[in-house]
């Protein structure tokens, strides 16, 4: 369970690894539905024995965004909640790059590290993080990503001096 933390506590962090998280199997079933959410069918993915046969990954992989969309489980997995956070909200990224493939049946697990945090307006507060999906067992990550998001809370609850 992700520790809680108070706004005050978020700068001392910046620089710190503030997660990691479990590790995840992402299987042929999860590849499958990602195909069908996004109607992204290449056989890279869906067929594993032409995958087998025609690519050099010896099988499917999952797709580069589905690895990336999977950091926001991993994020609610392990990143400390900020106990004045009303909501959160994706930002965007600055920076993804796919690394390694995953495989079909392979368990990977996210990185983050808080590399900024800066309050905006009177009730925002965008952090980014340098993120990484490690798969296991392999040398390369799946993905790095520069990541930002921003916590939205009640402003009476921004701490004093900042």
């Amino acid at each position: 369970m992700p520790r809680e933390i108070s706004l005050a506590e978020v700068e001392s962090l910046v620089g710190t690894e503030v997660g990691l998280s479990n590790w995840m199997t992402v299987d042929q079933p999860m590849i499958d539905a990602f195909a069908a959410a996004t109607n992204d069918h290449q056989f890279i993915h869906v067929d594993p024995v032409r995958a087998k046969a025609e690519s050099p990954f010896g099988g499917t992989i999952a797709h580069g965004f589905l690895t990336l969309s999977l950091l926001s489980a991993m994020n609610y997995d392990c990143l400390p909640v900020i106990r004045e956070q009303t909501m959160g909200i994706n930002y965007g990224f600055d920076k993804v790059r796919f690394m390694s493939p995953v495989k079909s049946g392979t368990r990977i697990r996210g990185h983050f590290t808080l590399a900024e945090a800066r309050f905006r307006g009177a009730g925002m507060l965008m952090t980014t993080y340098e993120a990484s999906i490690e798969i296991e067992n392999e040398r390369k990550p799946a993905l790095t990503a520069t990541w930002i998001t921003i916590v939205q809370f009640d402003p009476k609850d921004r701490p004093a001096g900042v």
